[in-house]
């Protein structure tokens, strides 16, 4: 027995010696199995994902800006009211005839008036010894008080009336300006709420492709994984099985076997994939479809 090997393995071990010589004179081609080849690409759901959100950016703008603008006019309207309100709401409703129509029914009233005194007077004239006397004059007295009362009565109608009917006025003008506020804010209310459900829906779209997206990619990246350990297993099957042979002579000459070779501990490509993929497409998620702040 030579250099301390049983004859029958002198051949066995000249074999793994020269077997390793080439194996770990060969350097290993990792680009085989590393580079930006094993990384999946971005997924087409993705980009389009990504071009909906590009050009979704802003594009509830215009509805925000009926609705600002609505919601100021509301205001606008809300604000006119208080000039429609209080003691001297109906003087603006006055209609500007009012006075005309009051002067021209007093003057005639006047007409009428001194008609019937003058037929008073007349009719004194045939009665003996009531012209000029006591009885014509408490005639004339209670005609005139009769007259100057009724004289009033007119005046206070015609007045009453006018300002009825610019009151009137008043409380409709009232009415008419606070429905103009109620639909113009609901106007803004409505363009606030198609604004919110363009952003909303943008959003939910955005969510869905992307993280339909997310899945494809781990899946491809699940596949360019295995093709990648396989590859990196194929380049170091030389050293495991030179490991192997190694130990097996060891073994078989009594002596302790060194440490068998490790190879690289590998992840399953699918659970890697699929963490991925679940991280990418909850990040869709929260950036293009957000949880509401408060509850609704």
């Amino acid at each position: 027995m030579a250099n301390g090997l049983p004859d029958y393995l002198q051949d066995t071990a000249k074999d793994y010696a020269k077997q390793a010589t080439a194996t770990y004179s060969a350097p290993i081609d990792t680009s085989k199995f590393t580079g930006s080849q094993f990384v999946a690409g971005e997924d087409p759901l993705q980009t389009s994902a990504i071009n909906l959100a590009t050009q979704g950016v802003g594009s509830y703008q215009p509805y925000l800006t009926a609705a600002q603008a609505n919601l100021g006019a509301a205001g606008t309207a809300a604000a006119g009211l208080g000039a429609l309100t209080g003691p001297t709401a109906y003087q603006p409703f006055m209609s500007p005839y009012q006075q005309d129509v009051i002067d021209a029914s007093m003057t005639e009233f006047d007409k009428q008036s001194d008609m019937r005194g003058q037929q008073l007077r007349d009719a004194a004239v045939g009665v003996p010894g009531a012209f000029g006397g006591g009885r014509e004059g408490v005639q004339q007295a209670e005609y005139q008080a009769q007259s100057d009362r009724d004289r009033a009565l007119l005046q206070a109608g015609l007045l009453q009336q006018g300002y009825g009917n610019a009151q009137q006025a008043a409380q409709q003008a009232f009415a008419n300006q606070q429905a103009i506020a109620q639909g113009q804010l609901g106007l803004g209310t409505a363009q606030m709420g198609l604004s919110n459900f363009q952003r909303s829906g943008l959003g939910a779209d955005i969510g869905a492709l992307g993280q339909m997206g997310a899945m494809r990619q781990g899946l491809n990246q699940a596949q360019l994984t295995a093709q990648q350990q396989a590859a990196q297993t194929a380049a170091y099957e030389p050293y495991q099985r030179l490991s192997q042979y190694g130990q097996g002579i060891t073994g078989l000459t009594g002596g302790v076997a060194s440490a068998q070779y490790q190879e690289p501990q590998q992840q399953s490509p699918w659970a890697s994939a699929l963490s991925t993929a679940l991280g990418v497409g909850g990040l869709y998620q929260k950036i293009f479809h957000p949880q509401p702040m408060f509850g609704k």
